[in-house]
Parts: C-alpha cells; sequence; structure tokens
C-alpha cells in the first residue's frame, strides 16, 4: 500500500464488493476467462482479489494490476449475474488503485498517459487540431507511402502494428456540419428539445453520424442542440483509473448543456452513453455539482432507447436491398442494457434484411483502448467475431460504437471479410434523406406539368 494509507477498494461501499456469490454464472460470459480458463482472470477471480485487497488479506501488486488491465470491463458479466453485482463500480476503482499506488508505472506510459488523458483528451479543441493534423497526413499521400515504404513497422513500442487502426479524419468536424447546414433545419415547431454529445474520435472520424443522428432527431420532431462548450465525457479517463480527470469533464458538460432545460442528452456511442449515465455517481460527493449530476444521468439518453421511445417515423422509401449483421457494443449492450431498440431502428427502415449475429454481443476486442494494450487478445477476440461475420453472408455490420467500428473495419481488411460497417441511424437518415430527394423530385416533376 501507498504511504498515505488509502486504498479505493477499502473506501468502497462493502455491500458492493461482497454482492458477489462467486457463483460462476458470469464465467460462460467472460472471453479473457474463455480464452485462458484461469479462474484469476475471470469476473468472479477478479472480484476475489478485489475483496481480499479490501479486508486488508492483500496487497495491491503486479498480478493484481495485470489481470485489471488485462481484463476488457466489456460488462457481459454484469448481464450474467443473478445478484446484480455493480462489477462498473468495482473495475473502476480497482483500476484506480492500480494507478494511485503506481503499480504499472513506466517512463513510457507515464509519458502516453500525461499526454492523452492528462493533456489531448481533456480539451476537444486539442483533439481537434490534432485531427486536423491527422487529416493532412492521410490526404496528401504520406500516409500510403509511410505504408508502402514499410517505415510504419520501424516506430519503437510495437507503434508500427497500430497505424491501420488510425481512423479515417473527417474533412468537416461536427460544429462545421450542424452551423452550415443542419442548425437551420430544425423543426419550427417540434415537440422535443434536445442536445447530441459530439464527443471526440466521433467528433473528429465518425462526424457524419453526428450529422445522420441530428438528421434523424430533426426528422422526428426534436429541436436539436450542439452546446459549444462541451468536451470529451471522460469515459476514457473513467476506465483508466484517472477519475479527477474524469470528474473534471463531467462538471464541464454539466455546465455546457444545462440538462435542467432539456427533454434529452442524446448519446450516440455505447461506451460515451454508459459512462455518461453515471455522472450521478463519479460527483456523489461533489456538493456544487451532485444534485446537477443527478438530473444529468436522468437526462441521458442513447439514441436508438430515444427513437424508440418516442415512436421511430418509418421512412415512405425503400433503401437498395441488402443484407444487414448487428454487433452490439459492449457499453451500449451489458452497460446500458439496450439491446432491442437499435435493432428496432434498423427494422424500421425499408430495405434492409436484418441477420442476426452469432455471439452478437461478444466483445469485438476494442474495448476502449484495449487493442493499444492488448494487442494480442484483442486481435483473438476480432478473428473470432470476423468469423461470425462471415458466416452471416452480410454486406453491411451496423454498430453503435466508434470503437468498435474502427475494429471491425480493420478486422474487414485482416480476415478478408468484405463488409461495409455503419451506424444503424446512418441507415435510417439515408433513407429520410432518399425520401426527401423523392419529394423534391416530384414536386419538380408536378411544377413542370403545370407549366
Amino acid at each position: 500500500m501507498s504511504e498515505d494509507g488509502l486504498n479505493l477498494l477499502r473506501d468502497l461501499d462493502y455491500s458492493v464488493v461482497q454482492q458477489c456469490m462467486h457463483c460462476g454464472m458470469c464465467l460462460p460470459t467472460c472471453p479473457t476467462y474463455d480464452a485462458t480458463l484461469r479462474e484469476r482472470a475471470s469476473p468472479r477471480g477478479r472480484i476475489a482479489m478485489m475483496r481480499a485487497i479490501a479486508d486488508g488479506d492483500l496487497e495491491a501488486g503486479a498480478t493484481f494490476a495485470e489481470e485489471m488491465y488485462f481484463c476488457l470491463g466489456c460488462l457481459a458479466c454484469q448481464t450474467a449475474c443473478p445478484a446484480g453485482v455493480d462489477y462498473t463500480a468495482l473495475f473502476e476503482n480497482a483500476r484506480a488503485e492500480v494507478e494511485r499506488q503506481g503499480l504499472v508505472a513506466g517512463g513510457v506510459r507515464n509519458f502516453v498517459r500525461r499526454w492523452t488523458l492528462g493533456w489531448l483528451f481533456l480539451k476537444r479543441a486539442r483533439l481537434q487540431r490534432l485531427g486536423r493534423l491527422l487529416r493532412f497526413f492521410q490526404r496528401s499521400g504520406l500516409q500510403t507511402l509511410l505504408r508502402k515504404s514499410g517505415l510504419a513497422q520501424l516506430a519503437p513500442w510495437g507503434l508500427g502494428d497500430l497505424e491501420p487502426l488510425t481512423p479515417a479524419i473527417d474533412a468537416r468536424f461536427t460544429d462545421e456540419l450542424y452551423r452550415r447546414d443542419l442548425q437551420r433545419a430544425n423543426p419550427p415547431k417540434p415537440r422535443y428539445k434536445v442536445a447530441l454529445m459530439a464527443g471526440c474520435i466521433q467528433d473528429i472520424a465518425f462526424a457524419q453520424i453526428n450529422a445522420d443522428t441530428i438528421t434523424v432527431l430533426q426528422e422526428n420532431g426534436c429541436e436539436v442542440l450542439l452546446p459549444q462548450g462541451q468536451e470529451c465525457c471522460g469515459s476514457l479517463h473513467g476506465h483508466n483509473g484517472a477519475v479527477e480527470q474524469a470528474r473534471e469533464l463531467a462538471r464541464a458538460n454539466i455546465e455546457a448543456f444545462g440538462a435542467e432545460d432539456l427533454d434529452a442528452v442524446i448519446v450516440n456511442a455505447g461506451g460515451c452513453g454508459s459512462h455518461s449515465k453515471h455522472y450521478d455517481r463519479l460527483l456523489a460527493d461533489d456538493p456544487d455539482y451532485a444534485a446537477r449530476a443527478a438530473v444529468w444521468s436522468a437526462k441521458v439518453e442513447d439514441i436508438h432507447q430515444f427513437l424508440a421511445q418516442i415512436g421511430v417515423r418509418a421512412p415512405g422509401v425503400e433503401l437498395p436491398a441488402q443484407k444487414v449483421t448487428y454487433h452490439e457494443s459492449c457499453h451500449l449492450k451489458h452497460g446500458q442494457q439496450i439491446s432491442a431498440a437499435p435493432r428496432q431502428v434498423l427494422n424500421t427502415v425499408p430495405g434492409l434484411q436484418l441477420v442476426e449475429l452469432k455471439e452478437a454481443d461478444w466483445c469485438c476486442g476494442s474495448a476502449g483502448i484495449y487493442n493499444i494494450t492488448q494487442p494480442e487478445m484483442s486481435m483473438q477476440l476480432l478473428d473470432r467475431k470476423m468469423g461470425h461475420v462471415r458466416d452471416t453472408g452480410a454486406t453491411v455490420v451496423a454498430t453503435g460504437n466508434p470503437g468498435c467500428a474502427i475494429q471491425i473495419a480493420h478486422g474487414s481488411q485482416r480476415c478478408g471479410v468484405a463488409v461495409d460497417v455503419v451506424h444503424p441511424v446512418s441507415l435510417l437518415a439515408a433513407a429520410y434523406r432518399a425520401e426527401s430527394s423523392l419529394g423534391a423530385s416530384q414536386s419538380a416533376t408536378a411544377l413542370k406539368k403545370e407549366e
């Protein structure tokens, strides 16, 4: 234990720590246990270590730290648990304790954490500046040259193997798309007033998904706001032991959105939504923000869930026939317990044939930054996922999380499975746009006949 004598697991509400009955119902759902058959690599084994540390029977050490970061944090165990164990709280506190004690500290790792969690992801403006540099790198031909030359493999710390996972940066980010075209499309008499969380990676590499989300909401009677002062949701920090920085970002977003005056705060990324719904727990001891955090958490809605609740409008135009399968984001399915709503959105789009994916809720191996920190296990899980995708015969994989989209797109190339990866709302938005184009075309034809 560190010199200050504190211990985040001992300070955690002990009822959470002791809730596990050690029944083993979680074992078949855990990807790392399935791959290794090691008890310590199971949720039950990890919780046993946490409890021993909380009881003072075990000191947190290298083995504990290794297992906490070998865990995907996919939360499949939480869904399977008959006792309702809050593995999210256990997992996040355990990783925070690992970081507090510096059990996996090292020069390179410390530098990367300070630069990413402690600087880059604390301000969206910084990430956008980096995005513009990456966009130049990708569109100037430098990326193609780097790949063909093989120089990427000379990068230190195995970074060359990660280069294919770099997402393509969009030509325009969410703010620009919204201010230029989308803001003026808000309905004059909206049924609902909502605000969209643009995200961080979502904002620079999947801005069109944000645009599609706004379009879909507007088509369903919503006035959509895009608060300019919003920041990263903080999930990357919360899941990697940087609790104070996660709280800092939560406060910034609460200030920016003013959820008290909204019908909903809309999130279209599974991981961001799962974390954002827990701002109330994150700020429970903050006298200035606890009450506002409770309001915030009550207002956060996943886009699919919100559309299902308000009654999503079916487009009047069919898209070209295509076979689609759906991969469930871990933090959408297990973190938010949302599974039927995305399928409802997909089934609303005429022309799509939805084919169920075997092990649809089995982790793809992305898991935040798991494909960076645990590449071997990550790729093993990805290969398993892509085998099931191949078996569906689908040409499109729909998924509601940017990390999953990047991972599966990489898997398409890695495993030779030709699929496009899209967000469910993008397919719905495409149908609405086709409907709008057809209506405009018919109006123009009618006007021409009158002349």
